[in-house]
């Protein structure tokens, strides 16, 4: 249903932008649908995946984080009518044990969506920014209990007995690889924590390690005002807090008045900037996920605006 549905949003578009280009799936769904595309990922290796899937035949591509400047002037001024958001890991991330994204045994705690030199536990992170060894080697307890907190929705108690266990752990031997951050969280939640829990927690390090909330809180409003009239943005979320602020987003685009209900008189925009496209998130049916179980996750929400630079 999620893949109709994203099928079905992409119809009829002459431009589009996959500001998450990962290995091209996205973009070759919107080219085949008839647009020319502006594909996007701050992970210059996807670019080049997606290179070499797609050619250059309709497509172009850009190596850059989606919220980052270039990205979003890139953006407006390619006018498009459709701008897709799919903020998973590609299966290339997520396989390549190096780049850091598993906790499979032996894996560098690194996740960085744009990567770089890895400097081991401490220090500078170079041009992708901070590992996820560093966050856990130098972050203080306040600030990893509330990474695990808000981006792995532990309960606070236990987010902050876990952020002390890491901080404890730390003082005898840097964290370093998969096994160093599993062993922590084995030791807080017991022997019989597993793959459930180790994912939820190793995807809060890498929420935390790319900016991943604030990056898309911040990149949301210019995406919109860069879609033509009746241009659609649709974004695909992994985590509740993307969810979450994509929900609240769209839906308060769609009000005529967002002033506060006590207020005699309206001093906001006084106009909806368009409407929702999906009252309820789309996810995926039973077969999709049977094809692949890493979707289970997945929800897409899109929004369609009413006005927009025209020509």
């Amino acid at each position: 249903m999620l893949a109709e549905t994203v099928r079905a949003w992409a119809a009829g578009s002459r431009r589009a932008v996959d500001a998450t280009a990962g290995g091209g799936g996205h973009a070759a769904l919107l080219r085949e649908a008839g647009a020319t595309v502006l594909a996007i990922d701050r992970d210059p290796e996807a670019i080049a995946a997606a290179q070499a899937r797609l050619g250059d035949e309709r497509v172009r591509y850009l190596s850059t984080a989606f919220a980052a400047p270039l990205a979003l002037a890139a953006v407006a001024a390619f006018r498009p009518d459709r701008i897709l958001l799919d903020l998973g890991l590609s299966s290339h991330q997520v396989d390549s044990t190096d780049r850091g994204f598993t906790f499979r045994p032996g894996a560098p705690l690194d996740m960085r969506m744009t990567p770089g030199p890895r400097p081991g536990g401490k220090g500078g992170g170079g041009p992708g920014g901070p590992t996820a060894a560093e966050v856990l080697n130098s972050w203080p307890e306040e600030q990893l209990a509330t990474c695990f907190a808000d981006y792995a929705d532990e309960p606070h108690p236990r987010a902050r007995a876990l952020a002390r266990e890491v901080i404890r752990r730390r003082r005898r031997a840097p964290l370093l690889v998969s096994d160093d951050f599993v062993n922590a969280i084995r030791a807080l939640l017991g022997p019989r924590s597993g793959p459930a829990e180790f994912a939820r927690l190793f995807q809060a390090l890498r929420v935390a390690v790319n900016d991943e909330l604030g990056q898309l809180e911040r990149a949301l409003p210019p995406l919109r005002d860069a879609l033509r009239p009746r241009g659609r943005l649709g974004v695909i979320t992994y985590h509740s807090g993307e969810d979450r602020i994509v929900k609240h987003a769209f839906r308060e685009w769609s009000q005529t008045c967002v002033c506060p209900p006590r207020q005699p008189v309206c001093t906001c925009r006084g106009r909806s900037l368009g409407r929702l496209l999906t009252r309820k998130a789309v996810v995926p049916a039973a077969d999709e996920l049977r094809a692949n179980p890493r979707a289970r996750s997945a929800k897409f929400r899109a929004f369609e605006v009413t006005d927009g630079p025209e020509g």
